[in-house]
């Protein structure tokens, strides 16, 4: 039976690490971390997503400022939002939680955080200096990933890493880091996505697996070698009339079937998802510490 990467656990450890330095910048009367969390829409998974957020953050003792606004709200409304929570120098994090309306375009939106307040590392400029081995904000589910595999002493120089989905915010960014002359990193990459034919070919090749694209049971045992660390950050809601509320989570691999074969794999939940979260959270410390940036980006 594989090693289960307990996520839960390792982000519990990593926020207890995280609020012992708050407690010291509290005591030296330094500014506490302070996120601000942007939520548009009625989206239910949104909402849970951040309420998990908000709670990990008065875990470690951040203080946390939630914007609640309508689907319906003009995008540049929400831009001005953003303008003043980049004026604001008491807070340090700015998030907007994805999906956004349709209406909205998201990669404007995201362009508009500053980079050093963007703890998602998803704005242009964090990616840029990411992709060119600068300090920046590494974005939170990739963090997280490396944070995992490094807690769990797994070994990636000289691996081939094969990654299922090329998405700006997973698949893209870790293909960038797990090839990088580092640890967790030294990788060969392999970036699969919707036009890679003969996807099983692939994934049977990879020493660590990574599936972040979002369908349920993608990958089945006979995709995967024996030995094979396996990283699921696919969690989508499936109906399911035994539970209580209607529907269960379910990851991109079949994990009953996979488990069993391969050396380490990731539950769903319990896995990628309280590390993403973990990861956001040592972004906001550094955003609040200068750790990345002394200066204004730009």
């Amino acid at each position: 039976m594989a090693i289960i990467l307990d996520g839960k656990q390792v982000a519990q450890s990593l926020r207890q690490s995280l609020a012992k330095q708050v407690q010291v910048l509290a005591k030296e009367e330094t500014s506490v971390p302070h996120l601000a969390i942007v939520l548009v829409g009625d989206d239910p998974a949104s909402h849970t997503y951040v309420y998990n957020k908000i709670k990990a953050c008065q875990e470690v003792g951040f203080q946390t400022t939630l914007i609640q606004e309508a689907s319906h709200i003009q995008e540049s409304t929400l831009l001005y939002l953003i303008h003043k929570l980049n004026e604001d120098s008491s807070i340090h994090g700015i998030i907007v939680q994805l999906p956004l309306p349709k209406h909205t375009n998201a990669s404007k939106v995201i362009q508009a955080i500053k980079p050093e307040k963007d703890v998602d590392g998803l704005h242009p400029f964090n990616y840029g200096r990411m992709a060119c081995n600068l300090p920046t904000h590494i974005p939170a589910t990739p963090l997280g990933i490396l944070l995992l595999l490094q807690h769990y002493q797994i070994e990636t120089a000289g691996k081939h890493c094969v990654i299922v989905g090329r998405g700006p915010t997973v698949g893209a960014p870790l293909s960038i880091l797990m090839s990088k002359n580092t640890y967790p990193g030294n990788a060969t990459v392999t970036l699969c996505h919707s036009y890679t034919q003969q996807l099983a070919s692939f994934t049977r090749q990879a020493d660590i697996l990574v599936v972040a694209i979002g369908k349920p049971n993608l990958i089945t045992a006979d995709m995967v070698q024996e030995s094979a660390t396996v990283i699921d950050v696919g969690i989508t809601r499936v109906p399911d009339s035994t539970k209580k509320r209607g529907y269960r989570l379910q990851g991109d691999v079949a994990f009953e079937e996979v488990a069993p074969l391969c050396n380490a794999i990731t539950p769903v939940p319990g896995g990628v998802g309280p590390m993403t979260i973990a990861a956001l959270l040592t972004n906001t410390l550094r955003a609040a510490t200068k750790q990345v940036y002394n200066t204004p980006a730009y």
